[in-house]
C-alpha cells in the first residue's frame, strides 16, 4: 500500500517512471543485495540486542577485535567542501559508468545529494597534489531502541558513494569507518553492492540477515526483457538514500 500510495504521489507530479528498494519479494526485482553490518561500538550493539557474543569471545576480546585506529591514515583525507563539487561529480560520474544500473548525477545533484550536512550525509575526499582523485561518503540512519534503559538510539551508518582511483579501496574505507565511530555512529552498513565485496570480510563486516531488492517503473533493463535474469550485486552501482 505504501508503494501503491508513492506511485500516485509521484504520477501527481507527472512523473512515470521510477526506481526503488524494498526488503520484500514482488515481482521482479531487477537485482538483490545483502547487508553487511561492521560493528564499531561492539558492547552497545550487544547490550541492545543488534548483535550477540560469539561463542568463546569475552567482551574485552570483542572490544578488542573490532577496535580501530585512533585518527585516519589516508594522506590527503579531508571533509569535501562545496568548491570540491565540480570535480567530485566528474569522479562518481566516470566511476558509476562501470555499473549496469547507476545514476547519472549532474553537479547539482552532487551537491544536493553528496555534499555533508550535519547528521544526513558524511563526505570526504582524498586531494594528491592539489587533486581530487578519492570520493568517500556515508549517510546516517538512526534506530529508536525499545525497552533498554541504557540506550534509547541506535546510530547507524551506511554506506553511500564511494570511488577509489589512487587509495587502495580498504584502506580508503578503514578511514570512513574511523569518521564514522569519531562521528558517534555504532555500526556502520553496507551492501555488497558497487566494488564492496572487496573490503567486507577483511574489514570485519558480518553478512546481516537481510537483503534489498531493485525494482524499475516503467522502466528496462538496456536490452532487456520480462525474462531478463537478475542483475549481479557488483553490477549495481545505485544507493538509495
Amino acid at each position: 500500500m505504501l508503494i501503491k500510495e508513492i506511485t500516485r504521489r509521484v504520477n501527481l507530479c507527472d512523473q512515470w517512471q521510477a526506481v526503488y528498494t524494498a526488503g520484500v519479494v514482488i515481482p521482479k526485482p531487477v537485482a538483490t543485495a545483502r547487508y553487511w553490518h561492521r560493528s564499531l561500538e561492539p558492547k552497545k550493539l550487544i547490550e541492545v540486542g543488534f548483535s550477540r557474543l560469539a561463542r568463546n569471545m569475552t567482551m574485552a576480546r570483542t572490544i578488542k577485535l573490532y577496535k580501530l585506529p585512533e585518527s585516519q591514515c589516508v594522506a590527503g583525507w579531508r571533509e569535501m567542501t562545496p568548491a570540491d563539487a565540480p570535480r567530485v561529480t566528474e569522479v562518481l560520474r566516470q566511476h558509476l559508468s562501470k555499473y549496469q544500473l547507476a545514476p547519472v548525477m549532474s553537479e547539482e545533484e552532487v551537491v544536493h545529494w553528496v555534499m555533508p550536512r550535519e547528521g544526513v550525509v558524511y563526505s570526504y575526499v582524498v586531494e594528491v597534489e592539489g587533486e581530487i582523485k578519492d570520493v568517500c561518503s556515508f549517510y546516517s540512519l538512526p534506530s529508536t531502541v525499545l525497552g533498554n534503559e541504557a540506550h534509547d538510539t541506535l546510530n547507524a551508518a551506511f554506506m553511500f558513494y564511494s570511488c577509489a582511483n589512487h587509495t587502495p579501496l580498504q584502506d580508503l574505507m578503514q578511514d570512513a569507518l574511523i569518521a564514522a565511530r569519531k562521528n558517534g555512529f555504532d555500526v556502520f552498513n553496507a551492501l555488497d553492492i558497487l566494488e564492496n565485496q572487496a573490503f567486507l570480510k577483511e574489514l570485519k563486516f558480518a553478512v546481516g540477515d537481510g537483503s534489498l531488492h531493485y525494482y524499475l517503473y516503467n522502466w528496462f533493463m538496456s536490452g532487456g526483457t520480462k525474462d531478463t535474469p537478475p542483475l549481479q550485486p557488483s553490477e549495481v552501482g545505485l544507493v538509495m538514500l
